[in-house]
């Protein structure tokens, strides 16, 4: 289909691709609630750095799939790399089922890296080569919305199903499911969306020069990053110390997914709102306030206690998150032309999700020497403090005209 036909059928497509990032989020909600549990009861590790280490292999390849998913899709096409994200990571639920020992478990979350770096990142660029700048929070909001939605409903179902039948193998049957799903309809409905994003004149940046500005020569790029970076570093921290911290003090299975649950539930709902939020009324206070309440609401759950105050904490959590999840895309976006766009995105997200695997493993360690508790209120410090300095550089631009470059002078 060209470019023509496909902005005709544009709606439809954009609705295809969110019931698509359904199933890509529901691969990672599998984990956040039964694999730090995993670790502890059936291979008994205890130290929390060695737990997490699952998330640090998931962080580190998906930041890196980001980054080049971009490159790749200019070259082979936003269809073909949607379709390898699936075939990659349709092995990982019976990896994870059938592991005999830890290092399966890590070797899984590898492929759910690149599954995760490649469909999802082209799940963002085809939504965005599909709105145009006039809706692009909104359909970054409903791409968001769609993922995070799916991580907290499988990450409850998970844990109720692990209450019942065990941390394995009953909680990865869904993994078959979504995989399977989410390699069809990628395979057969889902049109390919390359060719809008060269409707647009303009010459491409070699993706070391796409690096440079988005990492430290343009301001706004950088702030984003920054703050991107810092927000999936709360998240590596929540995915491997949360259910932890909780189980240690006496909460079940069941208990613990449900306030693990309401994080990404909340998280993913909001964001339907704040996508287009940020479309009328800017992105930039949306980010720095988001920052602020992210950082707070890991202090509340650590300086409380009880079922419903950690779940108020879970809840503050994904207020924060949503206020900034679609935004900071949209404000990278906004920041970048249409010809370096799918780069500068995957550079944004290369930094975003090396967060998961740096959160991972600092508050992995914080927590073996200081304590579950002093590790993750220090990262939620560090949340309040990358707030601050989104509030120095960074400023909203939707209807400005952009250089060739895009470098702050």
């Amino acid at each position: 289909m060209g470019g023509i036909g496909l902005l005709q059928s544009r709606p439809v497509q954009i609705a295809l691709l969110v019931i698509v990032n359904l199933f890509v989020g529901g691969m990672v909600g599998l984990e956040r609630t039964v694999l730090p549990l995993l670790a502890k009861e059936e291979f008994g590790i205890a130290g929390k750095s060695a737990a997490v280490a699952f998330i640090i292999s998931f962080g580190v390849v998906k930041a890196l799939s980001n980054l080049f998913a971009g490159r790749i899709a200019d070259l082979l096409g936003r269809k073909r790399l949607l379709v390898a994200g699936w075939v990659v990571g349709l092995p990982v639920p019976f990896l994870v089922m059938f592991a005999p020992n830890w290092n399966w478990v890590i070797f899984a979350n590898v492929l759910l890296g690149i599954n995760q770096g490649f469909c999802w990142s082209m799940t963002v660029n085809m939504k965005i080569d599909l709105a145009g700048p006039r809706f692009r929070g909104l359909v970054l909001g409903l791409n968001e919305f769609a993922g995070y939605s799916a991580i907290s409903i499988t990450a409850l179902v998970s844990g109720y199903v692990a209450a019942v039948y065990g941390v394995r193998p009953q909680p990865f049957y869904l993994g078959v499911a979504y995989a399977l799903a989410g390699l069809l309809l990628s395979s057969v409905p889902v049109k390919d969306t390359t060719a809008l994003s060269k409707t647009v004149a303009g010459s491409s940046l070699p993706l070391g020069r796409a690096f440079a500005i988005a990492t430290w020569q343009n301001k706004p790029l950088l702030s984003a990053s920054q703050a991107g970076f810092m927000t999936n570093f709360k998240d590596g921290m929540i995915w491997g110390l949360l259910p932890l911290f909780l189980n240690a003090h006496a909460l079940d299975i069941a208990a613990v997914g449900t306030i693990v649950a309401l994080y990404p539930g909340t998280w993913g709902l909001l964001q339907l709102a704040t996508g287009p939020l940020s479309d009328r009324f800017g992105r930039t206070w949306l980010i720095i306030v988001g920052m602020l309440i992210q950082g707070g609401a890991i202090l509340w759950i650590v300086f409380t206690q009880g079922f419903a105050l950690w779940s108020t904490g879970s809840i503050l959590l994904g207020v924060g998150t949503a206020m900034v999840y679609p935004t900071l895309l949209a404000a990278v976006a906004d920041h970048s032309e249409a010809e370096w766009r799918a780069s500068a995105l995957g550079v944004y997200r290369f930094w975003r999700d090396f967060g998961y695997a740096v959160g991972a493993l600092v508050s992995g360690l914080l927590a073996d020497a200081l304590g579950t508790s002093t590790s993750m209120g220090i990262v939620g410090v560090l949340v309040i403090a990358s707030g601050l300095v989104a509030a120095l550089w960074l400023r909203d631009v939707q209807s400005e005209r952009f250089t060739e470059t895009g470098v702050t002078r």
